[in-house]
């Protein structure tokens, strides 16, 4: 007779939501400005999906990444680990206070609502934050709409695998 020890477990996160920048503090609402203007610089012409991330160091400075499309498909990169990849050779060690992620999407009429890393950059900020030992925030908006606030970008990559793993 094998007995079930099997048990149900949840796991939930909470995270803010503003129904415009204008509700947030002054320092959030420059960053998520800094990352809606940067998208300008991204390099997107086959998805014409622009993608701007900034974030905010703990040691006051500010790096931006876009992403940089290719005609290999596999060969671009997102704009948050261009942003992160950035900050790690800048400002070494430095951890990051936030990031603050948003879009133009050239395909539709309006980029208005939250955007969301991709999983192989919610791997690679999840990396960052371990690495650093500092939760980093994370700010999600389109060009306007809605703004998502996580405290910790940990709560985009449940049951990760990191570092910890291979030891």
């Amino acid at each position: 007779l094998v007995q079930n020890n099997m048990r149900k477990e949840e796991m939930q996160f909470e995270f803010d939501v503003y129904d415009s920048s204008d509700e947030m503090n002054e320092k959030d609402q420059l960053l998520l400005t800094t990352a809606r203007n940067i998208t300008g610089k991204a390099y997107a012409p086959y998805s014409n999906f622009f993608v701007g991330a900034a974030a905010l160091l703990n040691n006051e400075e500010v790096v931006t990444g876009t992403n940089q499309e290719n005609a290999s498909y596999p060969v671009g990169i997102c704009a948050e680990r261009v942003l992160l990849g950035t900050a790690a050779m800048l400002h070494t060690n430095v951890p990051i206070d936030t990031i603050a992620v948003s879009y133009h999407n050239a395909n539709i009429a309006e980029s208005n609502k939250p955007i969301s890393p991709c999983g192989m950059c919610r791997q690679y900020l999840k990396e960052y934050e371990d690495r650093t030992n500092q939760p980093i925030r994370l700010i999600m908006s389109g060009l306007t709409g809605k703004v998502y606030v996580l405290k910790t970008v940990s709560y985009l990559l449940p049951l990760s695998f990191g570092s910890v793993d291979l030891k």
